[in-house]
């Protein structure tokens, strides 16, 4: 069973549950005219709303390379909404304290544990920073203290549609911003095999965030990683 046939499933039984536009979307099948949309997490905590630009760079890298039919639009959905649970892929970053609401952190369980994937994107690209300290113990008390395990260079997320031998840098990494580490590695989360949750201390967000125009200029698309992540998060 896909990702999308279990948020289909998960939707399904929801009983008694209002449910917002794009929950209705997959609970109908992902008939809609759309494949793909890029859905944004709103939470109480922390600052949410960073690096404002990247999701229309991302959306214009996957019409470039892919067949997907895209939603030009970033959609924001706050996390404590039923609504997120029909996203076919979720994005979270920040600096500051992540500190779910019970209702935040239901939904995020209730999300990854039935199909769900979740881009965690750490913009302090700090291990010892607030955002990690917070989101990490997050995710110990909700799926245990060894959930979030690094991700081996060969996991199929590195050649689910471009090929990279593990994951790129940043130049923020480069550049010696944050703890001054260049990680390389990733982190996530697997339920029943499948990667529920990707995260990430190198500050994808950050490197993504550019004026469009900017984009001729680069020996190389750094946003292709981008399309693997996507594809990943819609096959696997």
């Amino acid at each position: 069973m896909d990702r999308r046939a279990c948020l289909r499933l998960m939707l399904g039984g929801a009983a008694g549950l209002a449910l917002g536009p794009l929950a209705a979307r997959a609970q109908a099948g992902g008939q809609g005219a759309y494949d793909f949309w890029f859905t944004r997490l709103m939470y109480d905590s922390g600052n949410w709303d960073v690096d404002q630009r990247m999701p229309s760079n991302l959306i214009t890298t996957l019409i470039d390379h892919t067949t997907l039919r895209v939603d030009p639009r970033e959609r924001v959905v706050a996390l404590a909404d039923p609504a997120m649970l029909g996203a076919p892929f979720c994005y979270m970053a920040g600096h500051k304290l992540v500190q779910f609401t019970p209702e935040e952190r239901r939904n995020f369980e209730r999300y990854v544990r039935n199909g769900g994937f979740v881009f965690v994107d750490d913009c302090n690209h700090d291990i010892d920073g607030l955002f990690a300290k917070s989101f990490e113990a997050q995710m110990a008390d909700i799926f245990g203290d060894d959930a979030l395990k690094k991700l081996p260079n060969d996991h199929p997320l590195y050649s689910s549609f471009f090929e990279f031998d593990g994951p790129p840098t940043t130049a923020f990494e480069l550049n010696g911003w944050g703890d001054d580490l260049v990680h390389d590695y990733l982190k996530g989360i697997e339920i029943d095999g499948r990667l529920g949750v990707l995260y990430s201390n190198k500050d994808y967000g950050c490197e993504w965030d550019y004026d469009w125009r900017n984009k001729r200029w680069l020996a190389e698309d750094n946003t292709k990683f981008a399309v693997n992540i996507v594809m990943y998060a819609l096959t696997a």
